[in-house]
């Protein structure tokens, strides 16, 4: 037998994978990411498929944030035998360290109702959505979101026992007061919901479970398996029923940011784990997946300056533009509309010239931001910083005491007229005048926080390929996906993401004949 007709019976045809492979590496970019496909035939890196299986399993989620494991809880629930990979040594990647932000236009409690904020309904959360991302993101997409986070977030409290803080905010780039926060205050109040529900349905999870490659035998068949590193051994685990992405996105890998967009320079922090590798998305392009808007990658404006970290003290900024909270740069002055959208936020900040930039707040709105406890501790660590007047903690931040009143005093005013001549906020009746103290800031700078790109996926959560059909057996879900968020995801868009879209994931995947 030839070698060429050996290859084409025992792996992927080269004319075939080659084909998808170098498709695969010219729209996704001017240059291959993963293997060398894209040097012509000579140069091309042909993997083999294996001659056997070390392990045959029957449905494989691929991470163990709030995608995968909602994925895996729908999956299980469906009747399949799902395996969740985790390759870090803990589960949740960002998921645990997330803020715990849930934008949903209702709830089980009717807090929004309860509370006394206003309207809102799935479509002005769709319009929003879209409208945030610059008219980038798909609208049906969007509209899936929007339509799905109330019932996944009732799910999770029903069946996963996910307590959320009676607040409600509106956070930037949204008109409505929809961004629900769990006690905890971080998303692990999700992923422990996630988690009893997936293992309640039978999920088992491995970590240290490091996916190297998938397997697909050519551009027209469905995923076969996958190379995974557990230790020091490789070995290739054949998939019967189907294979879910959920493994995030890249904004640790510089190399990959730096190809995208150079914008987003080494030089900026990261409130990302380290495992944001992106990856993944290489492997998934290698057998033909597409992928769409990887340029998109949004800086957290509000991280720990020195670090970049995403602690509990840099939520606050997010959750307080709803209840009037003020952004000042290094002169004590405004500098941008609160209300804005992270990135105008961002780039604002870097526009400042100074870093860092501070959030003021005072006594009155810490309930509707967090607990007295989270303050108090962040003064322990140096990051809140309280003063019983404006001047006081002018003094300890270092900004001009007389710029500081007379900002904040102007600011008082216009909520007051409502009306902001300075930045056109929308001003509410929930925002309160800092007229009292104690008075409180917080320091912040921007950092790398999320990839908007990733695969392109369809309203079933399959992976389109390159030629716009679905990859057999082939399903993603969460950042590791791209066309929803368009240029800039609105903040507390992630986990309501992440979770319809999962579990939109694992019901299809189920159905998925073994």
């Amino acid at each position: 037998m030839k070698q060429d007709d050996n290859e084409k019976k025992r792996g992927i045809s080269r004319r075939a994978f080659f084909k998808g492979a170098m498709t695969a590496g010219i729209v996704a970019s001017t240059g291959a990411l993963a293997l060398n496909l894209t040097k012509g035939e000579a140069g091309a890196a042909v993997r083999m498929l294996p001659n056997k299986w070390d392990e045959t399993l029957d449905t494989v989620v691929i991470g163990s944030g709030f995608a995968g494991l909602a994925a895996a809880a729908e999956a299980a629930k469906g009747g399949a035998k799902v395996v969740i990979l985790e390759k870090m040594p803990v589960y949740g990647g960002n998921s645990v360290i997330n803020g715990g932000e849930y934008n949903s236009w209702d709830d089980k409690f009717h807090l929004r109702e309860k509370l006394g904020l206003g309207e809102d309904s799935e479509d002005l959360h769709t319009k929003d959505t879209v409208k945030g991302g610059d008219f980038y993101g798909d609208p049906a997409l969007a509209r899936i979101l929007a339509e799905g986070a109330t019932p996944a977030l009732n799910w999770m409290i029903e069946d996963g026992g996910t307590q959320l803080r009676e607040i409600l905010n509106r956070t930037g780039g949204h008109s409505a007061y929809r961004t629900h926060t769990c006690v905890e205050g971080v998303g692990r109040g999700y992923t422990k919901a996630l988690t009893k529900i997936a293992e309640g349905n039978g999920a088992a999870m491995r970590r240290r479970a490091e996916v190297s490659w998938i397997w697909r035998k050519d551009t027209d068949g469905p995923v076969l398996g996958i190379e995974v590193k557990e230790g020091n051994k490789l070995k290739n685990i054949k998939i019967q029923r189907a294979l879910i992405i959920c493994s995030g996105g890249f904004s640790w890998d510089i190399e990959m940011r730096q190809k995208f967009n150079p914008a987003i320079v080494p030089e900026f922090n990261c409130t990302n784990h380290k495992g944001a590798t992106g990856e993944m998305i290489r492997y998934a392009q290698a057998i033909g997946a597409d992928s769409l808007q990887l340029c998109f990658i949004q800086l957290y404006p509000f991280a720990e300056p020195e670090k970049g970290t995403l602690d509990a003290p840099a939520v606050y900024p997010f959750r307080g533009p709803g209840y009037g909270i003020v952004y000042v740069d290094v002169n004590g002055k405004r500098f941008v509309n609160e209300l804005e959208r992270r990135d105008v936020v961002s780039y604002a900040e870097i526009a400042t010239g100074k870093k860092p930039t501070y959030s003021i707040f005072h006594e009155k709105m810490i309930t509707k931001m967090g607990t007295k406890e989270e303050v108090e501790k962040g003064i322990e660590k140096g990051r809140f910083v309280k003063g019983n007047t404006l001047a006081e903690l002018a003094g300890k931040i270092g900004v001009p005491p007389a710029n500081l009143e007379d900002t904040i005093k102007k600011h008082n005013q216009y909520l007051g007229d409502k009306k902001d001549p300075d930045f056109n906020k929308p001003i509410t009746d929930a925002m309160l005048p800092l007229d009292k103290g104690p008075f409180y800031a917080v320091a912040q700078w921007p950092a790398v926080h999320h990839t908007m790109g990733g695969l392109r996926i369809n309203k079933m959560a399959q992976v389109i390929d390159i030629w716009g059909k679905p990859i057999s057996r082939l399903y993603a879900a969460g950042e590791v996906t791209g066309g929803i968020h368009g240029s800039n995801r609105l903040g507390g868009n992630a986990i309501p993401d992440c979770v319809v879209f999962g579990r939109i994931a694992g019901t299809n995947a189920a159905k998925e004949k073994g």
